[in-house]
């Protein structure tokens, strides 16, 4: 089943009088269940396109389907429905909030969608069982390290059991070591929970790690293939 479909997508970004084409006619189509790294040089148009993917942005040309659903014809509280429960984000930045634990920050997008408190904290344990940080629940984002900070980022993005996760150079900040066990961490949610992921990463050793690479050049797709 074809979760996303994006055809002949232009961004165009106008910076004063002169205009930027971020995207050039993209078109991308992504199955339920795989897992898909971006990759392209700085400028290549890698966040562009995964902003368009998540519902962050809207094309200047072009459609983007998400679950036969076209994303053009949908309001503002539709997208963000769509945004809270078929997508997780996760960044570079882990934009954790400093002053709440790492429960309560796991469990800030279940509130957002409307459950009781107790709920969502119930539910924050068991996703941070998940990336092994059942021991740091009421730890601050200061007393953790950079990998534990991404794996409760991560844990946040999947307290709603998004079916779509997103991740912009998720282990840009990592060493080598906590990279490699974010990246482990992704394969196995896209295994066992048949999470579809989609990672942008200038990193060409991280990207091999996914089962399909779209390359971009100047806003344009110049390679989609199986690894």
């Amino acid at each position: 089943m074809k979760t996303i479909e994006a055809k002949n997508l232009v961004k165009i970004f106008q910076m004063g009088e002169t205009s930027v084409t971020a995207l050039d006619d993209v078109s991308v189509e992504i199955d339920s269940g795989e897992f898909i790294a971006i990759t392209g040089q700085s400028g290549s148009g890698k966040s562009t396109l995964m902003n368009l993917i998540g519902c962050l942005d809207t094309p200047t040309d072009g459609h983007y389907f998400i679950d036969g659903k076209d994303v053009a014809k949908l309001d503002r509280d539709e997208l963000a429905k769509i945004r809270n429960e078929k997508i997780g984000f996760v960044f570079q930045k882990f934009h954790l909030l400093p002053d709440l634990t790492a429960l309560d920050n796991v469990a800030l997008p279940a509130l957002y969608a409307g459950e009781k408190e107790a709920k969502a904290r119930e539910m924050a344990k068991k996703v941070l069982e998940i990336v092994e940080l059942s021991d740091r629940t009421h730890h601050y984002p200061y007393q953790l390290s950079g990998g534990q900070q991404q794996r409760v980022a991560i844990a946040r993005s999947l307290i709603n059991n998004p079916s779509i996760l997103l991740a912009d150079e998720p282990t840009g900040n990592l060493d080598t070591k906590t990279g490699e066990s974010i990246i482990n961490l992704f394969k196995n949610l896209n295994e066992k929970k048949n999470v579809t992921i989609i990672m942008v990463t200038h990193e060409p050793e991280i990207a091999q790690h996914a089962n399909r690479i779209i390359t971009l050049m100047d806003g344009k797709v110049i390679r989609d293939g199986k690894i």
